[in-house]
């Protein structure tokens, strides 16, 4: 095997365009694309500032229904930080703040279609 790296993960989405603000403008990602893609379609691609990886705002799989993408991690130098400036712009995290496992903190919280995601800071 020659594979380097995880280039692109799929994120199921209603609006392409609300779930481009929600990851652009609440949490701060580059976009990439915003390109027509064959007949009637769309590409949507954000990835956080310097990422290898990035994300796709798909609406064209029939098996991932909007919302259906769980556990997808974020990695953070500055977790308070971020919590508070995550919170200031309307989101709302379903623990209700910072948890700590012994390999880390972390917060959960969704996007606008419920797709779960991880934010955490990995103890080093």
């Amino acid at each position: 095997m020659t594979v380097t790296h995880v280039q692109l993960v799929s994120v199921p989405v209603s609006d392409q365009d609300r779930a481009r603000d929600f990851y652009v403008d609440t949490l701060g990602f580059d976009l990439i694309w915003d390109n027509p893609m064959g007949p009637g379609g769309r590409w949507v691609q954000v990835a956080p500032k310097g990422a290898a990886t990035a994300l796709t705002l798909v609406t064209w799989f029939p098996t991932m229904p909007p919302g259906s993408l769980k556990g997808l991690v974020l990695e953070t130098d500055d977790l308070d930080g971020d919590v508070a400036a995550l919170r200031a712009r309307g989101v709302d995290f379903a623990d209700g703040g910072i948890q700590t496992a012994p390999w880390g903190r972390y917060v959960t919280f969704d996007d606008p279609d419920g797709n779960g995601i991880v934010l955490q800071a990995t103890r080093v």
